[in-house]
């Protein structure tokens, strides 16, 4: 399968919308629509998005990420490149699709003069270490966070 890798554009969200509650589906479609629309789809320049299509033009996957200025766990520059959410359908997995969208992401960063490219990924959530092994990220640290209201 040809699969092609494109900046997201309003004619992505409802399958992207979609992806996103597959990733993240404690979240509803509405809200995970409206923030892409907010974050991804705005004019800032701080934040990108690229989609994998199928060669029938079927979103298989997104990867967002943005430029943080803020300290990012593991880096020592700014900005760095942070991956946001990167998804690629199961039945699509293992075909180097997840690997299009971080190169495109990182040349994203490269081009607004990123030299780091972080991410972040639950403690328990080993899948996700292994892909991010397999794109040849190198782990940091591991840190539990905490909070307290007041």
């Amino acid at each position: 399968m040809e699969t092609i890798v494109e900046i997201g554009t309003i004619k992505d969200v409802d399958q992207w919308a979609q992806l996103r509650v597959a990733l993240w589906p404690h979240h509803s479609l509405d809200a995970l629509r409206a923030e892409l629309v907010r974050e991804f789809l705005s004019d800032s320049g701080e934040a990108v998005a690229f989609i994998a299509r199928s060669a029938a033009s079927e979103s298989v996957g997104f990867a967002e990420a943005t430029l943080r200025h803020d300290y990012v766990n593991g880096c020592s520059s700014s900005p760095v490149l942070f991956l946001e959410g990167i998804y690629v359908r199961p039945v699509d997995r293992r075909k180097g699709i997840a690997r299009l969208l971080c190169n495109a992401v990182a040349d994203w960063g490269r081009s607004h003069c990123c030299v780091e490219f972080g991410s972040d990924a639950s403690l328990a959530d080993s899948e996700s270490h292994a892909l991010h092994t397999a794109l040849r990220f190198e782990e940091t640290q591991r840190v539990v966070f905490f909070r307290k209201p007041l």
